[in-house]
């Protein structure tokens, strides 16, 4: 057996080979192959289209999880039925819950803020399960489909805590949240909670929290004002690309993705199947991810060598297709040529990194355990049956609906307090001029608040029985107060 540190590589689709195969040229001219074994798995376009819907072998996997370490050039994902992206189920599936990019401006690649002398180094941390990547979807009637927005306590604990980990480590000094927490109040409410939480731990670092459409906003006008912005998932994957427009594009955007047993390093661009096999496509993307791992697991000193000879190879005008320069591009084969023969300059335009002593690898593959870890943030909470919200699916109005499920409601714990439609309260007050689809929620709370702790979920189902034999129920959601506070929000217009 080898005694080098091994890591999982899957190559990639479309130009995916290519410029695996140019990052790998680099690290063996820089001398990380006396530490390194790259070990190859399968997975991506070839295995979905073998009839496996995951996109990655068992095989594969098991040498993921084994090793801990995974290295992936861009991968293809079937559209339409199928599949599932295999970016985001590998990241979910092996609790890597940290997307680390970090987005610079990089001499030789110009962009309007490198032309205006607007320099932009910040740094975009994603949480990578939860949120709408939960893809829980359902249509509930004809006219309304669902996606369920998941945010716990532990997941937001955890990449807060990686957010400021990081920052300290890499003497960041202010951290900001990106949130949507005036309108999402319990689920973003409960994300920026957790970041002032884990703040609190870090009193040298300034935490701020910033609405996300402000954020993107201010990110075009002044990226020169963020160090570190700390985003829930779908909101982070958004700026992330933003992010990526302003220092270039994703094609100088690299991609961490780190969990406390195993990490991912990628690119993030797409495949480019019209230039694959063509000696076309820019690999410092997946260099740069190369970049973060090679830190990851403590050869810092290799890492530092590789990117001062990138940026000396694009200051020095050397560059590929997709980058505007007065010279004429070159191809893959020939930047990473020029990468590894330049090794050992720095440029003089920009800073060039901090080249440390000596550095090996560090970095201790997983035990494997011997079940699936329950997390929890909140374990004193106490909670009891407040009522519950029933989805119906009808085109009657609102005062009819009222009506037949005030009648049906009798003589049960609990009584019809409110409907909305698309989240919007209809009943007993609204507009006359909100507009709405065959998709109602009804609210039913305990006529005697006194009788909390005494009512048990029983009761709650025995009327979703009761409303079930009149009505097309869509879904159903209990109700109940934790700690004293409702744990369901208001509709708009309550």
């Amino acid at each position: 057996m080898s005694d080098k540190l091994q890591i999982a590589l899957a190559e990639g689709d479309g130009i995916g080979p290519e410029i695996t195969k140019a990052c790998l040229h680099v690290f063996e001219a820089a001398g990380c192959m006396d530490h390194l074994e790259f070990v190859p798995v399968e997975m991506g376009e070839s295995v979905f289209e073998s009839g496996n819907t995951k996109g990655v072998t068992d095989e594969a996997l098991e040498t993921v999880e084994n090793l801990g370490l995974l290295y992936k050039g861009p991968m293809g994902t079937p559209t339409g039925g199928g599949g599932k992206s295999i970016n985001v189920t590998l990241r979910k599936a092996l609790g890597a819950f940290a997307n680390l990019r970090h987005f610079q401006s990089l001499p030789g690649v110009e962009t309007v803020y490198s032309k205006a002398g607007v320099p932009v180094d910040f740094y975009v941390v994603r949480e990578n399960i939860e949120d709408t990547y939960g893809g829980i979807e359902h249509r509930l009637t004809s006219d309304v489909v669902e996606c369920k927005r998941l945010i716990s306590a532990p997941g937001s604990d955890q990449v807060h805590r990686f957010a400021f980990k990081t920052a300290a480590n890499f003497g960041i000094d202010i951290v900001h949240c990106g949130h949507k927490a005036n309108i999402m109040k319990m689920s973003d409410g409960l994300f920026l909670k957790r970041f002032y939480n884990e703040a609190e731990k870090y009193p040298s670092i300034d935490s701020q929290d910033v609405i996300i459409d402000a954020l993107c906003m201010n990110l075009v006008l002044r990226p020169d004002a963020y160090k570190m912005v700390v985003l829930p998932n779908l909101q982070g994957d958004i700026v992330s690309d933003l992010a990526a427009g302003l220092v270039g594009g994703l094609g100088f955007a690299p991609s961490a993705n780190i969990g406390e047993k195993i990490s991912i390093f990628e690119a993030v661009h797409g495949t480019a199947p019209d230039i694959a096999g063509q000696n076309k496509a820019n690999p410092t993307s997946l260099l740069l991810s190369g970049l973060i791992m090679l830190r990851h697991i403590g050869m810092r000193k290799q890492a530092a060598i590789i990117e001062n000879s990138l940026l000396y190879t694009l200051e020095s005008g050397v560059h590929t297709g997709d980058v505007r320069g007065e010279k004429d591009p070159v191809g893959t084969r020939e930047f990473g040529e020029a990468i590894a023969n330049n090794l050992g300059k720095e440029p003089s335009g920009c800073e060039a990194r901090k080249v440390p002593s000596e550095s090996t690898p560090e970095f201790t593959p997983p035990t494997r355990p011997s079940e699936n870890r329950m997390m929890r943030t909140f374990t004193d909470s106490t909670s009891v049956v407040a009522g519950c919200d029933v989805y119906i699916d009808t085109l009657l109005s609102p005062i009819d609906l009222a009506d037949k499920l005030g009648v049906i409601c009798e003589g049960t714990p609990f009584q019809l307090t409110m409907m909305s439609n698309r989240g919007t309260q209809i009943w007993p007050t609204g507009s006359i001029y909100t507009e709405m689809v065959d998709y109602y929620r009804c609210r039913f709370e305990l006529r005697d608040r006194a009788q909390l702790g005494s009512i048990d979920q029983a009761a709650s189902i025995d009327l979703l029985s009761k409303i079930g034999q009149a009505f097309p129920v869509t879904d159903f959601q209990p109700l109940r107060d934790y700690d004293g506070k409702p744990g369901y929000s208001l509709a708009q217009g309550q």
